[in-house]
């Protein structure tokens, strides 16, 4: 039996985006200045490129404080200043609480994402991910107790039954539990892109835990991203990300235990309630449009979860042509137009193509 704490992996996540992202430096290169933190259980990186430093540390700074204070609001299981510890709390108990238009915002999100992955990404079921132990900053290798889960499944958690009114959250469902980890690092990137605009900032790549938003083109160029090769300390593919586009994973190697050989993650599929993830990643690039950054984060749960034959339909209704999924067995399917956007570094030895995908139309 082996219990994994997360830390270790999304550091290495973290340290080749920014070594792919350096590929774009050259003798002249321009000012740049770079801070971390450790933010929404991961680490964050705000790289700003082309900016005096004393303007960029400001910037960066204020951006990273935000990030901070939303962490503690929206954490869910550590109650100290968690918004939805509290409201959860009071949904279990058939109660309304009030909500923040911070908190608002994101539920009507997470209720749109919901709708368009058919229930694949589900914010409510944070009760089922307590239930299997990653409601903690490390892991127990062990399966939940069989009763409660088809108890829990019964009872058909949905952000459908939230209903905000007049600055009140409230549910029809008390087995809701909101566990917004799977929307909030990409809503947080769209946030924090927003904000670094209206300080002056230009060209920037903010990359909060492995999902990336670049703002401006470094020099006139793209900005080089590595995707990371979920069983292995290095990138299998690099990117190139321009203005306003962003790129996003959901995983099986962040946070995961091994337990009688399987492997248990952290994605757990909200209509049959297994954490025995199906495949290794799921990776879109997200062309720039509204909401960037969120939709590189919800999308990528639905198309983690859905069948080969559906990835394209979801894909679709969350507007991204640039799809790559790593099986289990190792093996990678990919869309045209992702095909036209990565440069392989370590490739799969099969590579197949999505059904049901559009021809590619020429790569920005």
């Amino acid at each position: 039996m082996q219990a994994h704490p997360s830390l270790a992996a999304r550091k290495r996540v973290l340290g080749l985006v920014a070594l792919a992202a350096s590929l774009t430096a050259c003798h002249s290169e321009p000012p740049r200045t770079e801070q971390e933190s450790y933010v929404f259980g991961t680490r964050v990186v705000i790289t700003v490129v082309g900016t005096p430093a004393p303007q960029a540390r400001t910037a960066i700074a204020e951006a990273l404080a935000e990030l901070d204070q939303l962490h503690a609001r929206l954490h869910p299981w550590q109650a100290a200043g968690s918004e939805v510890v509290a409201l959860n709390a009071a949904l279990a108990a058939g109660q309304a609480a009030p909500v923040s238009p911070v908190l608002a915002e994101l539920i009507a999100a997470s209720q749109h994402a919901e709708a368009l992955s058919d229930g694949y990404f589900n914010p409510a079921i944070g009760q089922l991910v307590a239930l299997w132990g990653f409601h903690a900053d490390s892991f127990t290798p062990r399966q939940p107790n069989a009763a409660r889960l088809a108890t829990l499944l019964a009872r058909q958690p949905s952000m459908a039954a939230v209903v905000v009114t007049e600055g009140h959250a409230r549910s029809r469902n008390p087995a809701v539990a909101l566990d917004l980890g799977g929307i909030a690092k990409g809503w947080a990137l769209d946030r924090v892109a927003q904000r670094l605009r209206q300080q002056g900032i230009q060209t920037a790549l903010i990359n909060i835990g492995g999902n990336v938003l670049a703002l401006g083109a470094p020099e006139g160029r793209a900005w080089k991203v590595g995707i990371q090769h979920p069983r292995a300390a290095e990138a299998m593919a690099v990117v190139s990300l321009a203005d306003g586009e962003a790129i996003g994973t959901s995983g099986d190697y962040q946070r995961y235990f091994e337990w009688q050989g399987t492997r248990y993650c952290h994605l757990i599929d909200p209509h049959t309630g297994r954490a025995d993830c199906p495949r290794q990643a799921a990776t879109v690039l997200v062309e720039r449009g509204e909401a960037a950054g969120l939709r590189s984060d919800t999308a990528t749960k639905a198309l983690f979860f859905a069948p080969t034959d559906r990835v394209a339909t979801y894909a679709d209704r969350f507007k991204v042509r640039a799809v790559l999924r790593l099986e289990a067995d190792g093996h990678a399917e990919i869309s045209p137009y992702m095909a036209t956007r990565l440069t392989w570094l370590k490739p799969p030895a099969v590579i197949t193509p999505l059904p049901h995908f559009p021809s590619p139309k020429t790569a920005p």
